[in-house]
């Protein structure tokens, strides 16, 4: 861990070699949590008496075999086990059976995950959520490790609650409202959305959700590290089929997160590309890599590469891995293309190069 000043504060470098740490370390930070006396005993007493998930027992049952276990210093009400035991009977680790007038309690047995191992491993490092995955290893013998990755994006698992509670609104169709942290400024504003897709980047991890801001009639993306305190309405979006189907539609045109409404509204890319013979390796990059985009064969050394986006400027950084082989290129955003050209002059006199002029 290192530790650089700027201008805007203190800036936090953390590096991890994978080769020494294959699990994400921040996992931790969800498995610290403090308990008050009442509820860690609670629980171990409840566990303890419902070892065998054969053993049933009724709510005055357990109280009266609670209070036997411990000292008379502590006691619990049948009003706070009840809670705590439908809390269990919620999380799946308690079984309520009915039983004429009474209700039984009993543990659900254990299911048996040891097969699954590597499933486990790979699903906790690259999964959403994956934080579920590093407790279940928890549960699991030790055993050799397969997997080591090259680009680990682990700093996503601290916004994994942020990711559960909007997965969660997503399947009911829910509105939520969050507060968020404007993107150029440090300003909270609370807002009403519709959540309806999550979008995670292979290139740098980042997490994204995209949403309909019913106030505004948008549909934004909103970062999840920007996103806090957020609250699942009772209210169901009616129309949260009509939105998906919306957003599948402006998904052709999209080749980041930036979307619009308006499919019609879009910005025109196309550049042309030159390969050697034995470089097809290059063309099955690019139709590997197109995304939203088209790949058109000129002849067997030219290829054209065309797309219809709602923001050129997010294609930038791809397009320039293709610097030494484009040929032609036109944006109808005049403004991106001018940057594009001038990143290329700035490059060419950084290195004391002529340059030819781009076209």
């Amino acid at each position: 861990m290192r530790f650089t000043q700027t201008s805007e504060g203190k800036n936090v470098f953390l590096s991890v070699d994978s080769r020494v740490t294959r699990k994400n370390p921040f996992y931790k930070a969800w498995k610290a949590k403090s308990f008050t006396d009442g509820d860690i005993t609670l629980h171990f007493a409840i566990f303890d008496i419902l070892y065998d998930p054969e053993t049933k027992m009724t709510l005055t049952e357990l109280i009266e075999e609670i209070d036997q276990r411990l000292s008379s210093s502590m006691a619990f009400d049948e009003s706070t086990l009840r809670k705590k035991l439908k809390e269990y009977a919620e999380e799946g680790i308690i079984r309520m059976e009915k039983d004429g007038r009474k209700v039984l309690y009993s543990r659900v047995p254990d299911t048996d995950i040891t097969a699954l191992h590597d499933v486990i491993d790979f699903f906790s490092e690259v999964a959403p959520c994956g934080v579920i995955g590093s407790f279940l290893q928890d549960r699991q013998p030790k055993h050799p490790e397969l997997f080591s990755f090259k680009h680990h994006y682990i700093t996503q698992a601290m916004d994994s609650d942020v990711m559960d509670t909007l997965f969660e609104a997503i399947h009911g169709h829910r509105y939520i409202t969050v507060d968020n942290l404007g993107k150029h400024s440090n300003e909270v504003r609370t807002v009403r959305l519709v959540p309806l897709k999550l979008y995670i980047s292979a290139q740098n991890g980042r997490q994204n959700l995209l949403a309909f801001h019913e106030k505004a009639n948008r549909l934004n993306s909103y970062r999840l590290d920007y996103m806090s305190n957020i609250r699942i309405e009772d209210e169901i979006c009616e129309k949260f089929d009509a939105l998906r189907g919306a957003l599948s539609k402006a998904e052709a045109h999209m080749w980041g997160v930036n979307c619009k409404w308006n499919i019609k509204h879009t910005e025109h890319v196309e550049f042309e590309i030159k390969i050697e013979d034995d470089e097809q390796f290059i063309v099955r990059r690019l139709e590997r890599e197109k995304r939203c985009g088209c790949v058109e064969k000129i002849d067997d050394n030219h290829y054209r590469y065309v797309a219809e986006v709602f923001d050129t400027t997010e294609m930038l950084p791809w397009i320039r891995t293709f610097i030494s082989r484009i040929t032609r290129m036109s944006f109808s955003n005049r403004t991106a293309e001018n940057k594009f050209k001038a990143d290329i002059l700035e490059m060419c006199h950084m290195y004391g190069l002529d340059g030819g002029a781009a076209q």
